[in-house]
């Protein structure tokens, strides 16, 4: 049910194409980049939860 290799060949071609090959590596920069922003703030996200969490519980 996943992308087999024929599969992977055939849309990193068609990527190729509609992007140029000098494109791509800028492209691939820009989504790791973007990915790791949104890891990091999805983990300030759960730490400030936990901190309100922590305030909210009677001791």
């Amino acid at each position: 049910m996943g992308i087999n290799l024929g599969e992977g060949l055939l849309i990193t071609g068609i990527v190729v194409l509609c992007f140029g090959g000098k494109k791509i590596p800028e492209l691939g920069k820009t989504l790791g980049s973007s990915i790791r922003n949104f890891k990091d703030g999805m983990k300030e996200e759960v730490k400030t939860n936990d901190k309100d969490k922590n305030k909210a519980e009677p001791k």
